[in-house]
C-alpha cells in the first residue's frame, strides 16, 4: 500500500480528507500542505516513506479540497487543533513525526510549541518560524515580498480573483514559483484551479491570513505571545529551496531562541517556493534522514543537492 490512497477520517466538529499510504502500523507521519495547495501537493513524496515503514498521511487542511469548510476555526489554535486530533485518531499512544510546507508549516511550528507531547520530529518546508516573521514581516525586503497577504485582506475582491476563470490563476501561480516549471505538468497544477474555483473555497483558504492578521499590529497580547512563544522541543529540520520569491532566506536565521535543541537547516539550489512538488525526491530523501530512516532506493523529482 505505497500508493496514495484517497481516505476520510471522522472527527469531532470536522470530516478531514486525505491521502494515505504506507502500513496502518507503522510510524505516523502527517504531511500538511500549504497556500494554495491540497494533500495532493505530497503525493511523489509519500512513496519512499511509506516504503521505508511509516503510516503516511497527507490531510487535506481544514477549508480545503475534500474536507469540511465550516464559517469558522481557521486561527492557528484551531488548525493545529485539527491536526492533533487527526493524529490521536490515527496514532492515539504516541507521537506523530509532522512535516509542514507553507501554512502546513506555520501550523507544524504552533502544534509543537503548544501541544509538545503531540509530535515526534518536526521537519518544515519553506516556512518561516511564526515569531521570526511576526518580526521580520515589516522589514523592507520581505514587507514588498509578502504584498500579496496585504491583498488578501481585502474584502471580497481576492476570493473573486482566486475562483474566476476556473481558478486558473492559481495554477499560473504556483508555476510562475517553480525554479524549474519542467518539473511539474500542467496535469499535476490542474487540481489546485478546480478547488479554488469555488468561491467558498476561496474564501476559506483566504481566512487563515485573515485570522492571522488580526491585531498583527494593534494587539498587545497577540505581540506578548509572539515574544514569549514556547521553546519547541521536537528535534527540527528546516528545508528551504532557495529561489523562493514570496520568504527570504534571512526567515531562516535567528531560529535558535525557539528550539530547545539547535535546529538543522537545509537548503535547496534551484529549487524554489513548492518544494514538495518542485524536488519530492529530496524531500523525501531528508525527510527519512531526519526520521532515522535509510534514504529510499528511488526518489522522483529534481532540484540541487542539499547544502546546510
Amino acid at each position: 500500500m505505497n500508493t496514495p490512497t484517497p481516505v476520510d477520517f471522522p472527527l469531532p466538529g470536522l470530516r478531514m480528507h486525505a491521502l494515505e499510504a504506507g502500513p496502518a502500523d507503522g510510524p505516523l507521519v502527517l504531511l500538511l500542505h500549504g497556500f494554495p495547495e491540497l494533500s495532493e501537493s505530497w503525493r511523489d513524496v509519500m512513496p519512499p516513506l511509506a516504503r521505508a515503514g511509516f503510516h503516511v498521511v497527507a490531510p487535506d487542511l481544514r477549508g480545503y479540497g475534500g474536507t469540511d469548510r465550516p464559517r469558522g476555526g481557521y486561527d492557528v489554535d484551531t488548525l493545529a487543533e485539527d491536526v492533533a486530533r487527526l493524529a490521536h485518531h490515527l496514532q492515539p499512544d504516541r507521537p506523530a513525526h509532522v512535516v509542514g510546507h507553507d501554512w502546513g508549516g506555520a501550523i507544524a511550528y504552533h502544534l509543537a510549541a503548544t501541544k509538545p507531547q503531540a509530535v515526534d520530529r518536526l521537519v518544515v518546508i519553506n516556512a518561516p518560524h511564526l515569531a521570526v516573521f511576526a518580526r521580520r514581516i515589516w522589514l523592507p525586503p520581505q514587507l514588498w515580498r509578502s504584498w500579496y497577504i496585504f491583498f488578501f485582506l481585502l474584502p471580497w475582491l481576492p476570493e473573486h480573483v482566486l475562483s474566476a476563470h476556473g481558478g486558473q490563476r492559481v495554477s499560473r501561480w504556483i508555476r510562475a514559483a517553480l525554479s524549474d516549471r519542467s518539473r511539474v505538468s500542467e496535469d499535476r497544477l490542474d487540481p489546485y484551479a478546480r478547488n479554488m474555483a469555488r468561491p467558498d473555497a476561496a474564501r476559506a483558504a483566504l481566512a487563515y491570513y485573515r485570522e492571522a492578521m488580526k491585531g498583527a499590529v494593534t494587539s498587545r497580547r497577540r505581540r506578548r505571545q509572539l515574544r514569549d512563544y514556547p521553546r519547541i522541543r521536537a528535534p527540527f529540520l528546516l528545508i528551504w529551496g532557495e529561489d523562493d520569491g514570496a520568504l527570504g532566506r534571512e526567515l531562516t536565521q535567528g531560529l535558535e531562541p525557539y528550539f530547545e535543541s539547535p535546529p538543522t537547516v537545509r537548503f535547496l539550489p534551484g529549487v524554489g517556493h513548492f518544494v514538495p512538488l518542485e524536488a519530492p525526491g529530496q524531500v523525501a530523501s531528508l525527510v527519512l534522514g531526519h526520521l532515522g530512516r535509510a534514504e529510499p532506493d528511488a526518489s522522483p523529482g529534481g532540484g540541487g543537492a542539499p547544502t546546510k
